[in-house]
């Protein structure tokens, strides 16, 4: 029996003049190669929060509906979606940041499609998940299997939080039994980095700001937290939380401020790696290049990640290794979110429940 599709739904829009309220709009109808999904839950990531204040060097669709992090089940498909791809109507299925791209570039070929030209991201230039019904390109949405009692609620921030982690945390190529440091530990992308990290067998620096947040981190898993508002040595202290004192051999960049990507080349370990993912608006990264050369100092940018990076962020979660810390709000609430956001008081990660 098909399911029952209404005719309109609330989402939360973005209209041309910069003000997101939520709003009655028409359900939308699956293109040929996509499918129509009923979204249950969306987390909230700090990117949706630039793209309402349209920060990024990036052209932003307009009216919008945000959100990348939706979580659901397939309601409809488009004529050219088979049930051969793995994709059918009463499937649990996700919504990424990466909506759909076109599989024949360069970057598509080599399994690097966040790199694609013509990729459509979701809640930026496509409509997001911050609505009840969404559609998305049928190859590129996260699958989540029924019979394992998956909570979708949960499983959400896989989607880009998750997954954006975990590929930066292969990109930093640290080993089992080496050091990395997460800065931006407390908030919804560093504390499923901790755990990660932690699944991975490494050793966890923490580095936030306020005991609350440290709290958090030691709790998933962090060995040490540094605290950046009451360290009088950040650099120092960080080192010191290594067995040697030489820093760690990773860092992950999480935070939406600038400052700590000044910071990490000055404790990263010698040869180590700085992964920039967080990406404060207008920020630049800069470092001795004396000290980056001599030292062999690596800084890399990581993306989001591919379709087996999600099928792996996944199996984490699936396997109970992973869980952000969720705090379930009604989509109704999403400007109170944003604004705990602007105020970095956001300890794990917001999901809305687009019922309410």
């Amino acid at each position: 029996m098909a399911p029952d599709i209404p005719k309109e739904q609330k989402a939360q829009v973005i209209t041309a003049d910069g003000v997101m309220s939520l709003k009655t709009i028409p359900v939308p109808t699956p293109g040929p190669q996509e499918v129509l999904i009923h979204i249950l839950y969306s987390g909230v990531c700090h990117t949706d929060l630039h793209a309402l204040n349209n920060d990024w060097p990036l052209p932003r669709k307009t009216p919008l509906v945000g959100g990348h992090e939706g979580a659901g089940v397939v309601v409809a498909k488009g004529s050219l979606v088979a049930s051969g791809q793995g994709v059918d109507v009463g499937d649990y299925v996700g919504i990424p940041w990466l909506n759909s791209t076109c599989h024949h570039c360069t970057f598509c070929m080599q399994a690097q499609e966040m790199l694609c030209s013509d990729a459509q991201l979701s809640g930026y230039t496509v409509d997001g998940s911050f609505q009840q019904y969404a559609v998305a390109n049928a190859s590129h949405v996260a699958k989540f299997p029924k019979d394992t009692g998956v909570e979708l609620d949960a499983a959400a921030p896989i989607l880009c939080a998750g997954l954006t982690v975990y590929t930066g945390l292969k990109q930093s190529q640290v080993r089992p039994g080496q050091y990395v440091a997460i800065v931006g530990a407390g908030g919804g992308l560093g504390s499923l980095a901790t755990q990660y990290a932690k699944a991975m067998g490494l050793h966890v620096i923490a580095i936030d700001g306020g005991p609350e947040k440290g709290e958090s981190c030691k709790k998933l898993g962090a060995e040490v937290y540094v605290d950046y508002l009451t360290s009088k040595d950040l650099v120092a202290d960080v080192k010191a939380a290594t067995a040697d004192g030489l820093g760690p051999h990773g860092v992950l960049l999480l935070a939406p401020m600038e400052k700590p990507f000044q910071q990490a080349t000055g404790y990263v370990r010698s040869h180590g790696t700085v992964v920039c993912i967080g990406m404060p608006a207008g920020a630049k990264v800069s470092m001795p290049v004396f000290d980056t050369v001599v030292r062999m100092v690596q800084v890399k940018g990581s993306y989001v990640g591919n379709r087996q990076d999600m099928v792996e962020a996944i199996d984490f979660f699936l396997r109970g290794l992973v869980r952000a810390p969720v705090k379930v709000v009604g989509m109704s609430e999403l400007l109170t979110v944003f604004d705990a956001m602007r105020e970095n008081k956001v300890v794990g990660r917001y999901v809305l429940d687009t019922s309410r």
